[in-house]
């Protein structure tokens, strides 16, 4: 029997001894090793702390509700991250790589960010604060790694972005389940999204959509990714002891800034022709056990800049525990 509405997908029967949210710690592990390359956007990292329903600070829940933006019945929680993404040409053998690639940068930023939930919908707001240039230290986490397992050793960074202080306040709106039904006793959600971005790193508006199917579906709005990406959500809540899906969606962005392409604000830089119009397909599937989410999403990104070899292909590795 198929089963489709337009509202907020059913939820299964919660066991009695559902574990509260105090919190929720993620990882998020962005690598292009699974296109076996190692080029563009090659490495991302984060790591955050979302605070639990209701546990979010008095200044949090103030600002949330003073937002218009924000839903004034949505459940508030705080958002604590840290992260840094690595950046370089295709061919990072060269000392001096070609003037029409790519340059190499790193971007080390700290982040913090609100979240609105209801039954409809979710608000993310998320400010990054971080450093671009010598001083993300990419170079010296790229080195290190490739020293450790026998990669190939990056040899262009001296002609890596120079040092500038960066800024990137995003903002996503998802709305919950706006189609959700049940098939064969699994269920099925699609979430469209928009949003944007606006900084001297990143500047740019992007929509789309993620459908999910599975068993126990969680709440939650597919796994927690790296920006600019399709939105996650850095908590969940299991709807069993164990619960899983399979996920896919679409975004697409129209790029004012990138600074990783457009070069330095304030100083002469390396740069290339960036393409105003960039999408993204990514499929994935994710697990719930209890307290803990793990989940794999594969990542197609459309090229960026003009003289790109390849699109982008790259795939992320999130793990989320609640405590």
């Amino acid at each position: 029997m198929l089963l489709v509405a337009v509202a907020p997908a059913a939820k299964a029967e919660e066991p009695a001894d559902q574990h509260e949210e105090a919190g929720t710690f993620n990882l998020v592990l962005e690598n292009d090793i699974v296109s076996g390359l190692d080029q563009d956007y090659t490495n991302g990292i984060m790591l955050s702390w979302t605070s639990g329903a209701g546990d979010a600070p008095s200044w949090a829940v103030d600002a949330a509700n003073w937002l218009p933006f924000f839903s004034s019945e949505g459940t508030v929680r705080v958002i604590y991250g840290i992260g840094q993404n690595i950046y370089t040409p295709s061919d990072i053998k060269l000392e001096d790589p070609p003037a029409d690639d790519r340059p190499y940068a790193g971007w080390l930023y700290g982040s913090i960010g609100l979240t609105s939930a209801t039954e409809t919908r979710l608000d993310q707001l998320n400010l990054q604060l971080g450093v671009v240039g010598p001083a993300a230290l990419a170079r010296e986490t790229q080195t290190w790694v490739h020293g450790i397992i026998g990669a190939d050793k990056p040899r262009g960074w001296d002609h890596q972005l120079n040092n500038e202080p960066g800024v990137v306040l995003t903002y996503q709106r998802s709305w919950r389940a706006f189609i959700s039904g049940e098939i064969w006793g699994f269920s099925f959600d699609a979430t469209p999204h928009l949003g944007g971005a606006v900084g001297n790193v990143f500047t740019y508006a992007n929509g789309g959509a993620t459908l999910r199917f599975g068993w126990n579906l969680p709440d939650d709005y597919g796994p927690p990714r790296i920006e600019p990406s399709l939105p996650g959500s850095g908590f969940f809540e299991p709807q069993g002891d164990f619960g899983f899906y399979v996920f896919a969606g679409l975004d697409g962005r129209v790029v004012a800034r990138n600074i990783f392409l457009d070069g330095n604000t304030f100083t002469d830089s390396r740069s290339v022709q960036k393409n105003i119009l960039v999408g993204d397909a990514q499929v994935g599937i994710a697990f719930t056990i209890r307290t803990a989410r793990l989940a794999y999403t594969h990542v197609f990104r459309t090229q960026e800049f003009s003289g790109q070899n390849d699109a982008d292909k790259f795939g992320a590795l999130s793990l989320s525990l609640r405590f």
